[in-house]
C-alpha cells in the first residue's frame, strides 16, 4: 500500500512506469507461496493478491494448472481476520472460478460466511458463492438466498438481488421465479440501491409477460419510490412497453412518463425527457413538456446537466426543429459556455432550428467561435452547416464564403474532408453556385497536402467543369497538378483534362497539346493514361469518348481479378468476355460513408474497411460444388425477404442470387424450439412459368438457436420471362430432444412441414445498378436505332415523387445526375436511369413524367440489345 501511496501523478506525466507496470506472471505466482506461511503477513498477502488480480485484468492468461494451484493457495487466507484481505479473497475466488478446477471445494466456507454474523463478509460471500454454483446446486442455497434478499443490511440485500439476476440469466429461471415475493418485499426498501436492484430482478422475471410488466410499473409508480435509480429503471421499462404496443391502448404509461417530468430529482426528470424524445412516432405537441424541462436545464449551474439538455435538444431538432425554436435564446447564451462540447452542440442545434433571417447573425458568432475549438468540434459544426444549406438555398453564397475561409485555415484531414464534402453537396444542390464552389475548390488544391482530397476534387472538376459557362478557366488549375503534384494526383489530373477535351470541342486542340506534354512524365500510369486519351480524342467520335473517357467501364476490381485468374488457369481459345465480370455499383439509396464518425464528445471513431456483400456471397457460393460451374455471380438481392414472422417457431429468410442462366435461392433457417432437433431441412418450391427446379441442398441438422442455410437451384428456361412467383414449403424431420442438452430422445423422428410466404422474382432481380456520370454522352453513344418508346398512365401513384421512387425500385436501376431529386412545385420531371441487364447488356431509361389529374409517363429505353429494350418496356406494362 505504501508503494501505491508513493506513486504520484507527476510520475505518470513524466513517462515513468506505474507500481505494477513490469510485473512478471511467474514472479507473482512465486510470491503467492507466502499464502502458505504459518503466520500470515496481511499487508504482504494483500499486495500479492492485488498483483494477481491486476495481471488477470490486464489480459494475462493463467493456465488451468496455474490457476488451480493459486486458487488452493488463496483458500489458506480464510484464516485471516483482516477485512481488506478477506474481501480481496472473495474477488479472487470469483475470478479464479472461471479457469481453476475443483473450485466447488470452497462452497461450505462461502456458505458459512454468507450466513454468519459479520455483515462485511456476507455480501461478498454471496456474490462469490453464486459465481461458483451451477444451476443444479442453486436449490441447495435457495433458502439462504431468500433470507438474504430481505435482509436488513442493504449491502447484503443488494448482493443477493444482483446475484439472483445473474443466476436467472444463466438459466435457473424456474428457481429464481420462486423468489418473487422476497423481491417484491425488497422493492419497498428504504435503501435506494436495494429498491433499484429489486425492480430490475422483478422486471427480468416478468419481461415476457406484457400485462404483468404493465401492472408492475403502474403499481410501483402509484406507491411512489424513494430511489431515483428505480424511477429511471421504471421509465426505461415503460418505454419498452410503449414501443411494443399502440400508445393509445396504454395511456397510463405515457402519463407516468409525463409525471416524472415533475420529479424533484434532476436525473429522473432528464431520464423521462430523454425517453419521450426516443419514442417512435411521437408528435411535436407530445414533445412540448419534455422540451420545457430541457429548456430549464440549459441554465443549470452544473455543466453535466447543461450538456445533457443541449444534446437531447440537438436530437429533437433533427426530427421536430420547430419545437426547439422556443429555446433559441437560451441556446445562444451557451455559445460562450466555457465547456466547448456544450458550445458546439448549442451552435449545431441553432443551425438546425434557426430561421433564414438568423443565419447571418449565427455565422458571425460561429466565425469567432471556430478559432477556439479543436478540429473534431469544427467537423461537427461543418456537418450542421450542410443541413442549413439544404434548408435555406438562398443562403448558399454566405455559407459558401464561410466554408471557403475555413478551407484556407490550418486543419487536419478529417476537418478538410468535411468541408470539401459540404461544398460538393452545395454544388450538387444548387447549379447557380456551381462556378463559385468550383473556384474555391480550385484554390484549395493549389496548396492541398492530402492526396485523397486532391484526386476527388479533380474528379469533380472533370465531371462538372465542362458543363459550366467558362470551362476553360479551370484548365490552368488542373494542369498545375500535372506539373507539381504526386503521381497519383497527376494521373487524376490527366483524366480530368481528357474529360474537358471529350466534352468541349473548342478546347480539344489545347487539351491534346497538354496531354502530349504528359507523355514525358516519369510515371508509367500518367504516361499510359495520356496516350490512351490522346488516341481516343484524335478519333473525334462521341461513342469512343463516352466509352473510354466520360463513362468508363465500371467493374468490380476483385471480380475482374477472379475472372482473369479463372480464364488464365485453363486453356481457352475464346477471347476474354468483359461482360462476365460483376459490375461495381452504388447501392440504391445508400449514401457514401466517410472514413470516420465524429461523436458529440469530440472523439473520432475510425471505421475499418470491410469486404463487400457481393464478394462475401461469391466466396460462399463458389465453395459449393453444385454452384461452381454456374459462372460468375451477377447479382444478389439488396436485402433478405422474410418468409415467416419473427415470433414463429421457425424463422426463414430468403436471399436471391442471379447468374446468367440460373437463380439460387438462399434460405437462412433458424429453429426457435429448444425441445426439437430438425434434420434434412429443405425449402421445396413449386415451379412457375419460365423457370425449372434443378436441385435442393438441404441442412443436414438444425439444432435450436443455430441459423443454417439451405439452397434451391432454379434454371431460367425462357429468357423472355423475367418475373414469377414461387410457392414455398419448409420440409424437415423432427426429433424431440432434451431442452438443456439438445440431445435427441431417440433416433427416429417424424416428417413435418411448414408453409412459407411466396417468393417473387422481379425485373430488378435481373438488373444491376451502374453510375453514368455523363448520361447524355452514353445516351448518344447507343443512338436512336436501339430504342423502344411507350406512354403509360400511372394511376396507382400519388404524385411524381412517388412515381420516381417506385419506378426506380421496380426497374432496379441507378438514377443519374440527381434526377431522383424532385421539385414538388413542378408538374413535370425527367428521370434518368442506368443499369446492366443479366448477360451484360447496358440499359438506359429516360422517363418524362407529367402530372395533371394523374401521373403519366413517356418512357424511352435504349440498349444495344433490342431484346433487352423490349423486355424492360414490357415489364412496365
Amino acid at each position: 500500500m505504501n508503494v501505491i501511496r508513493g506513486y504520484k501523478k507527476d510520475d505518470e506525466e513524466g513517462g515513468k512506469s506505474g507500481p505494477f507496470q513490469n510485473l512478471e506472471k511467474s514472479t507473482v505466482l512465486q510470491e503467492a507461496r507466502a499464502f502458505n506461511d504459518n503466520v500470515l503477513n496481511n499487508k504482504k498477502c494483500t499486495l500479492i493478491l492485488t498483483k494477481i488480480l491486476y495481471l488477470m485484468n490486464q489480459g494475462v492468461t493463467l493456465t488451468p494448472a496455474e490457476a488451480t494451484q493459486t486458487f488452493f493457495a488463496i483458500t489458506k487466507l480464510w484464516q485471516s481476520k483482516d477485512i481488506t484481505l478477506r474481501r480481496l479473497v472473495y474477488v479472487s475466488v470469483k475470478e479464479m472460478a472461471k479457469i481453476a478446477n475443483d473450485v466447488i471445494i470452497v462452497t461450505s466456507s462461502l456458505t458459512k460466511d454468507m450466513t454468519g454474523k459479520e455483515d462485511q463478509y456476507r455480501g461478498s460471500a454471496i456474490r462469490a458463492l453464486c459465481v461458483i454454483t451451477d444451476n443444479t446446486m442453486v436449490q441447495a442455497i435457495e433458502r439462504y438466498m431468500k433470507q438474504a434478499i430481505v435482509d436488513r443490511n442493504p449491502s447484503v440485500s443488494s448482493a443477493a438481488l444482483v446475484s439472483a439476476l445473474h443466476i436467472f440469466q444463466r438459466g435457473a429461471v424456474e428457481i429464481v421465479k420462486r423468489w418473487v415475493n422476497e423481491a417484491q418485499e425488497a422493492s419497498t426498501s428504504d435503501h435506494l440501491m436495494v429498491q433499484y436492484h429489486a425492480i430490475g430482478l422483478l422486471y427480468h422475471i416478468r419481461k415476457h409477460d406484457r400485462l404483468a410488466v404493465t401492472k408492475m410499473v403502474t403499481k410501483l409508480s402509484r406507491s411512489g419510490l424513494r430511489s431515483p435509480f428505480g424511477y429511471c429503471l421504471l421509465i426505461r421499462i415503460a418505454c419498452k412497453v410503449l414501443e411494443r404496443e399502440e400508445r393509445s391502448s396504454n395511456n397510463m404509461l405515457y402519463d407516468f412518463l409525463e409525471s416524472c417530468l415533475r420529479h424533484k430529482n434532476d436525473m429522473v426528470v432528464y431520464e423521462a425527457a430523454r425517453a419521450m424524445v426516443n419514442l417512435s412516432n411521437i408528435t411535436a405537441r407530445e414533445l412540448q413538456p419534455a422540451v420545457s424541462v430541457l429548456q430549464m436545464f440549459l441554465s443549470s449551474p452544473k455543466a453535466v446537466t447543461r450538456f445533457a439538455a443541449v444534446k437531447t435538444l440537438n436530437r429533437i431538432a433533427m426530427i421536430h426543429p420547430d419545437v426547439v425554436t422556443s429555446c433559441n435564446i437560451d441556446l445562444e447564451n451557451l455559445i460562450s459556455d466555457t465547456n466547448r462540447s456544450i458550445a458546439t452542440l448549442a451552435i449545431t442545434t441553432l443551425l438546425k432550428t434557426g430561421n433564414e433571417a438568423s443565419v447571418d447573425r449565427l455565422m458571425k458568432q460561429i466565425t469567432s467561435f471556430m478559432s477556439e475549438i479543436s478540429d473534431e468540434f469544427k467537423t461537427v459544426v461543418v456537418e450542421a452547416i450542410r443541413s442549413v444549406c439544404i434548408k435555406f438555398p438562398r443562403k448558399h453564397h454566405i455559407l459558401m464564403t464561410f466554408l471557403a475561409n475555413m478551407l484556407r485555415e490550418e486543419g487536419g484531414f478529417d476537418y478538410k474532408k468535411a468541408i470539401v464534402n459540404t461544398i460538393i453537396a452545395i454544388i450538387e444542390e444548387n447549379s447557380e453556385i456551381k462556378d463559385v464552389g468550383l473556384s474555391h475548390l480550385c484554390e484549395f488544391i493549389e496548396d492541398c497536402e492530402h492526396i485523397e482530397l486532391a484526386t476527388r476534387i479533380l474528379h469533380l472538376l472533370g465531371r462538372e467543369g465542362p458543363r459550366t459557362q467558362k470551362p476553360y478557366k479551370y484548365i490552368r488549375f488542373i494542369y498545375n497538378r500535372v506539373l507539381l503534384e504526386a503521381a497519383t494526383v497527376r494521373a487524376a489530373a490527366v483524366t480530368s483534362l481528357a474529360k474537358f477535351g471529350a466534352s468541349c470541342e473548342d478546347l480539344l486542340e489545347s487539351i491534346l497539346v497538354l496531354l502530349e506534354r504528359c507523355l514525358l512524365d516519369n510515371d508509367d500510369e500518367v504516361r499510359d493514361r495520356a496516350l490512351l486519351y490522346m488516341e481516343v480524342l484524335k478519333q473525334k467520335q462521341k461513342s469512343l469518348s463516352s466509352a473510354f473517357i466520360l463513362n468508363p467501364i465500371s467493374v468490380s476490381v476483385v471480380g475482374l481479378e477472379r475472372a482473369l485468374l479463372a480464364y488464365c488457369s485453363q486453356p481457352n481459345d475464346d477471347p476474354f468476355d468483359i461482360k462476365t465480370v460483376p459490375i461495381e455499383t452504388t447501392p440504391y439509396n445508400e449514401t457514401p460513408k466517410s472514413i470516420g464518425e465524429v461523436t458529440t464528445g469530440g472523439s473520432v471513431i475510425k471505421s475499418a474497411p470491410v469486404a463487400s456483400k457481393h464478394d462475401i456471397f461469391v466466396e460462399q457460393l463458389s465453395a459449393i460444388p453444385q454452384f461452381s460451374k454456374l459462372g460468375p455471380l451477377f447479382k444478389s438481392s439488396d436485402s433478405p425477404v422474410e418468409l415467416t414472422e419473427s415470433e414463429t417457431e421457425y424463422v426463414v429468410r430468403c436471399v436471391k442470387h442471379t447468374y446468367l442462366n440460373h437463380l439460387v435461392f438462399q434460405f437462412d433457417v433458424t429453429n426457435t424450439l429448444n425441445d426439437q432437433l430438425l434434420e434434412n431441412v429443405r425449402v421445396e418450391m413449386e415451379e412457375t412459368e419460365g423457370f425449372s427446379i434443378i436441385s435442393y441442398i438441404p441442412i443436414a441438422s438444425l439444432p435450436y438457436g443455430q441459423p443454417k442455410t439451405a439452397y434451391t437451384l432454379v434454371g431460367i428456361e425462357d429468357n423472355t420471362i423475367v418475373s414469377g412467383t414461387f410457392l414455398n414449403t419448409l420440409k424437415f424431420i423432427v426429433k424431440d430432444c432434451d431442452p438443456n442438452t439438445g440431445e435427441p430422445d431417440d433416433d427416429q423422428g417424424y416428417d413435418d412441414e411448414y408453409v412459407l410466404e411466396n417468393v417473387d422474382i422481379l425485373l430488378s432481380d435481373h438488373m444491376q445498378r451502374i453510375v453514368k456520370p455523363n448520361f447524355a454522352a452514353s445516351w448518344e453513344e447507343i443512338g436512336e436505332e436501339n430504342q423502344t418508346e411507350g406512354t403509360y398512365a400511372l394511376s396507382s401513384m400519388k404524385d411524381i415523387s412517388d412515381a420516381v421512387k417506385q419506378i426506380t425500385g421496380f426497374l432496379g436501376m441507378q438514377s443519374c445526375e440527381r434526377s431522383d431529386q424532385v421539385d414538388h412545385n413542378r408538374t413535370s420531371h425527367t428521370l434518368l436511369l442506368a443499369g446492366v441487364f443479366r448477360g451484360g447488356h447496358e440499359v438506359l431509361v429516360r422517363a418524362r413524367l407529367a402530372q395533371t389529374g394523374q401521373v403519366t409517363m413517356k418512357m424511352t429505353v435504349r440498349s444495344k440489345d433490342l431484346n433487352t429494350c423490349e423486355l424492360v418496356a414490357a415489364a412496365i406494362n
